[in-house]
């Protein structure tokens, strides 16, 4: 019993299981992303595509470009693990500008889908991809961990 619970207790980032829940997270995160934000932005599934919020006023082609690239392509990025923390900042720039600016005066309801992204690919910045990914894949070198 004392075996388990210090074992429960240990945390180190760099374990088997942790690396695959990071994998697992990237995926589940990214793929949700996707099909539920992206995907309507190009008009798949639904009858037209959505038309993205403006509220920084650049130009709208731009702002089209920017949020399709967010919630479609970076998101891939992601999923594979290349260029992870990279990646996270356009992904970051559209839901925390949903959070703050485009719903900055909704209630907490509708502000929960954008922060819970945020706070996902926050972690994703934070911690990194882990070792199942093409970045550290790339990077093996004397400064990886084994």
């Amino acid at each position: 019993m004392k075996k388990i619970l210090i074992k429960s207790m240990y945390s180190d980032l760099w374990t088997t299981v942790n690396n695959q829940a990071i994998l697992i997270f990237r995926i589940a995160v990214s793929l949700e992303l996707i099909v539920v934000h992206g995907l309507k932005k190009i008009g798949i599934g639904t009858v037209a595509a959505e038309v993205v919020p403006n509220p920084l006023d650049i130009p709208e082609t731009l702002n089209q470009l920017f949020a399709v690239s967010a919630n479609l392509v970076f998101p891939l990025f992601i999923i594979a693990g290349l260029f992870t923390r990279i990646a996270t900042i356009p992904i970051l720039a559209v839901t925390l500008t949903g959070y703050f600016v485009v719903h900055g005066n909704d209630s907490l309801i509708v502000r929960d889908v954008p922060f819970m992204f945020s706070v996902a690919f926050l972690f994703i910045a934070a911690v990194g991809p882990g070792r199942f990914s093409l970045d550290y894949f790339f990077s093996k070198s004397k400064y990886s961990r084994p």
